[in-house]
């Protein structure tokens, strides 16, 4: 037992006096901190990714992104022709534990992060490449997430 002791106390050293852009995950890998997602936030996330058939967890909100990724995302979602009735957008800065949740969440490091019919797409580089191969329209397109034909 006191080699565990000694090893957890080592390790909370390291945690005092690490440079400050490294982070625990990064430290002691994506598994220990999985335990800091809540049960809560967890039950938040899936509800608001539950909420609408395209999902966009962002920084800013659509009308004023706050970050260039979230505002090519936005403007990419737009070009598709995403249906706003089947579009909700979630802002991470307005709460530290959704900004750092989605991220366990979804097992991706960054934001903005895309959500199709209750499926994690990617992130503004995914979602990018997708456009520029069709992939993007054809999936929103199947997943009827788009504004009808007649109404465009």
């Amino acid at each position: 037992m006191f080699a565990l002791q000694k090893q957890l106390l080592n390790s909370s050293r390291l945690l005092r006096a690490r440079p400050s852009g490294l982070s625990t995950t990064s430290l002691f890998g994506a598994s220990l901190a999985k335990r800091f997602l809540s049960d809560e936030t967890r039950k938040a996330i899936e509800d608001a990714i539950s909420s609408a058939p395209v999902v966009l967890f962002m920084k800013g909100t659509p009308e004023f992104p706050q970050c260039g990724f979230s505002r090519a995302t936005i403007q990419m979602l737009g070009q598709q022709g995403v249906d706003p009735a089947k579009f909700a957008a979630y802002n991470v800065l307005e709460d530290p534990e959704l900004r750092n949740g989605i991220k366990e969440f979804s097992e991706w490091p960054t934001i903005p992060q895309l959500y199709v019919n209750k499926d994690f797409v990617g992130g503004c580089d995914i979602i990018m490449s997708m456009s520029k191969s069709g992939e993007l329209a054809q999936l929103l397109d199947e997943s009827n997430a788009l504004v009808p034909e007649e109404e465009q």
